[in-house]
């Protein structure tokens, strides 16, 4: 777990500055598998249902992943961070505020507008005009630390400004449909932990309100 602390451990510092009150409601996964590790947790806030973080990791390998889902009421988008080092020489990093609603072009002025995405990550559908897509090498990561801290800024702002209060996940079921089809990570697991608990934690952890 040092190794993903180090690779990660600034992105990881910036969100929890950023929401300091985040708290921990579940330690749901903790798995050690052939060649890969994995720990699934989620967090609770004022205005958040819920944040799922994913950490999976091996002597290489580092991903860290985290969606926030607002609570409802107010149309706000999710914000999605998938920080991903296959290799020291292949690291892709994302981060978007993705609305739940189908084909909603949320966009925030004053952000960078992506001008593409890469596989799984297009805008259009849920992602928004703003998708942050960079591929970097592992000397490079803290170069886009920067612009994360600034959407978490706006994201933070947007939750605090709505001061959404509802608790009507059904407002999320087209989005995780939409995300468990697209996601890849149950296939990436299976020769590690199984097809059956791999499919669990797709459907029961990451999208649950599929």
């Amino acid at each position: 777990m040092n190794f993903m602390n180090n690779v990660w451990k600034n992105y990881k510092r910036v969100l929890w500055e950023t929401f300091p009150r985040m708290e921990n409601i579940c330690d749901w996964a903790d798995w050690e598998g052939k060649s890969l590790n994995l720990s699934a947790k989620l967090y609770t806030d004022q205005y958040i249902l819920k944040s799922r973080e994913v950490e999976i990791w091996n002597e290489k390998t580092c991903i860290y992943n985290t969606i926030i889902y607002p609570k409802t009421g107010a149309n706000l988008p999710c914000f999605g961070m998938d920080l991903m080092m296959f290799f020291p020489k292949k690291v892709v990093i994302t981060f978007d505020f993705q609305h739940p609603v189908e084909n909603h072009r949320f966009s925030v002025d004053g952000l960078p507008k992506c001008e593409g995405g890469i596989r799984f990550f297009e805008p259009g559908n849920h992602f928004s005009d703003n998708l942050y897509v960079a591929k970097c090498t592992e000397e490079e990561v803290e170069y886009h630390l920067p612009a994360f801290k600034e959407y978490l800024r706006h994201y933070w702002k947007m939750l605090n400004d709505a001061k959404p209060t509802g608790n009507d996940v059904s407002e999320y079921k087209d989005f995780d449909t939409y995300m468990t089809k697209l996601d890849p990570v149950a296939g990436y697991l299976k020769s590690n932990f199984g097809v059956e608990k791999s499919e669990q934690f797709v459907s029961d952890f990451l999208f649950s309100y599929a």
